[in-house]
C-alpha cells in the first residue's frame, strides 16, 4: 500500500496533475448543475401549465355554456399533454433540449399541432447543450491524453527511464499504478458530480451505475488508445498531438461524416412539410362535396352513419369530420416519416458500435429517456389522448347532446390513464 501512496504523492507533485483533476471536477459538476437546472425548469413548465389549463377552461366554459354547442367546446378548448422528465435527463438532455415536452392539443386534426415542434434527426454524433454527457464524450478524452500522454517519454525525456530501469523490479507493476492513478482520479472527479446530482435527483441505483459502466468502458477506450501509442515509442509532443488528432477524428470528424452519409442514404421530409400538406388537406375539406366528407367519415366512425342528415350552412359534424379526414389522408406520410427517423436512429446506434462517441452518446441518450424513442413515445401517448378527447366530443355532437358546465370536467384528462408516464 505505501507504494501506491508514494506514486500519488509523485502525481500530485507534478504541475499540471491537480489543476487538471480539479477543472474535471469543474466541468463535471458544471454540467451536472446545468442539466439539473434544465430539467428543474422543464418540471416547473409542466407544474405551471396545470393551474393554468383550468383557468383557461373556465374562461372557455363561460361562454361555450350559453348556447351548450360541443363544437364550441371541442374548437375552443386547448389541453395540456406534456412529457416529464426521467430522473436521469439531467445528465444527457438529448432530444428534451430540441423537442417539444409540453404540447397543447384541441380535438382537430392532430399532425399539424404535433409536429409544430420539429422532430429531427436525433443527431447523437454531433456536439450539443453542455451537459454530463458533453463532459464526458468531449472533454474527458482530452483530460486523459493531458495525463498519459507523457507517462513513458516524459521519463524518457527527463533521462530517468535507465535507472527506473535498472531499480524497479516489477517495471510493469510501476506503470500500471501509474496508469491506474491517472485514470482513476479522472474518473472519480468525472463521475462523483454524476452519483451526487443521481442521489438528489433520486434516480434509480440500476440507472446511475449503469452510466457509470458506459462512463468506464469509454475511459478505458481512450486509456488503451493512450497506451498504445505510448507503445511506438515516440517523443511527448508527437504523443500529444496524435492522440489529439485521433480524439478530433473520433469524436466530431468521423461522427459528422457518419450523421452526413445516413441523412443522404436515408431521406426524410421534414415534419414541416407534413404539417402543411395535412393543412392543404384540411383546407381542401371546405370546397369537398359535404355528402363526400360525411360518407369518407363514416367508413371511419360508422356508429354515426345513421345520424339526421345535415341541412345547408355550417356544421360542426362536418367541420370536425374534414378535420379528422386530413389526419387520415396523411397518415400514410406521417407514418413514413416516423420510419424515416427510426431507420437513421438505428443507422446511428450501428454506427455507435465503431466510433465509441457516438455510442456511448446513443447508450446514456436511452438510460436517461431523452432519445428518439423516448420522444415518439410520448407522441404515441399524445395520439392516444386526441383519439380518446375526438370520441369525447363526437358523442355529443353527433347525438345532439347539449354541453355543460357539468361536461367539461367530463373530458378526459392527460395522466388519467397513465398518459404522463
Amino acid at each position: 500500500m505505501g507504494i501506491w501512496l508514494h506514486e500519488l504523492k509523485l502525481l500530485l507533485r507534478q504541475r499540471m496533475a491537480v489543476p487538471l483533476l480539479l477543472l474535471t471536477l469543474a466541468a463535471a459538476s458544471a454540467a451536472v448543475l446545468a442539466g439539473a437546472a434544465e430539467v428543474s425548469r422543464q418540471q416547473d413548465v409542466i407544474k405551471r401549465i396545470q393551474p393554468q389549463q383550468a383557468e383557461e377552461e373556465a374562461a372557455i366554459a363561460d361562454f361555450v355554456t350559453v348556447g351548450a354547442d360541443p363544437g364550441d367546446a371541442a374548437y375552443y378548448t386547448f389541453h395540456a399533454t406534456w412529457d416529464e422528465p426521467a430522473p436521469m435527463a439531467f445528465a444527457a438532455l438529448g432530444q428534451r433540449d430540441v423537442a417539444p415536452f409540453v404540447l397543447r392539443v384541441r380535438a382537430l386534426s392532430l399532425e399539424s399541432q404535433i409536429h409544430e415542434g420539429e422532430n429531427y434527426n436525433p443527431e447523437m454524433a454531433l456536439p450539443g447543450r453542455f451537459d454530463w454527457a458533453f463532459v464526458l464524450i468531449y472533454l474527458a478524452p482530452l483530460f486523459l491524453i493531458a495525463l498519459l500522454h507523457d507517462l513513458q517519454s516524459g521519463e524518457r525525456e527527463a533521462g530517468r527511464m535507465a535507472m527506473i530501469q535498472s531499480v524497479v523490479r516489477n517495471e510493469r507493476a510501476l506503470w500500471l499504478r501509474r496508469v491506474a492513478w491517472r485514470v482513476g482520479l479522472i474518473y472519480l472527479a468525472l463521475c462523483a458530480p454524476l452519483v451526487i446530482g443521481g442521489v438528489l435527483m433520486a434516480a434509480p441505483v440500476g440507472e446511475v451505475l449503469a452510466m457509470l459502466g458506459l462512463a468506464a468502458l469509454y475511459v478505458l477506450f481512450w486509456t488503451a488508445l493512450a497506451l498504445l501509442l505510448a507503445r511506438l515509442k515516440f517523443g511527448s509532443v508527437t504523443n500529444a498531438a496524435s492522440l489529439a488528432a485521433a480524439w478530433l477524428v473520433l469524436t466530431l470528424v468521423l461522427p459528422g461524416l457518419a450523421l452526413l452519409a445516413i441523412n443522404a442514404a436515408v431521406p426524410v421530409r421534414q415534419g414541416v412539410e407534413l404539417t402543411l400538406a395535412q393543412r392543404e388537406l384540411v383546407h381542401a375539406g371546405w370546397d369537398r362535396p359535404r355528402e363526400e366528407t360525411m360518407q369518407a367519415f363514416f367508413r371511419q366512425y360508422p356508429e354515426w352513419q345513421n345520424m339526421a342528415p345535415l341541412d345547408a350552412g355550417f356544421h360542426w359534424k362536418w367541420y370536425f369530420a374534414f378535420q379528422h379526414l386530413g389526419d387520415v389522408n396523411v397518415a400514410d406520410q406521417s407514418r413514413a416519416y416516423r420510419e424515416g427517423l427510426e431507420h437513421r436512429d438505428r443507422w446511428t446506434r450501428r454506427i455507435g458500435y465503431l466510433l465509441p462517441a457516438v455510442g456511448v452518446q446513443a447508450g446514456l441518450h436511452r438510460l436517461a429517456e431523452t432519445d428518439l424513442g423516448a420522444q415518439i413515445a410520448y407522441q404515441d401517448r399524445i395520439r392516444a389522448f386526441h383519439t380518446s378527447l375526438r370520441r369525447f366530443y363526437y358523442a355529443y355532437m353527433f347525438n345532439d347532446v347539449p354541453f355543460t358546465m357539468a361536461d367539461f370536467a367530463k373530458a378526459p384528462r392527460w395522466g388519467d390513464a397513465g398518459d404522463d408516464s
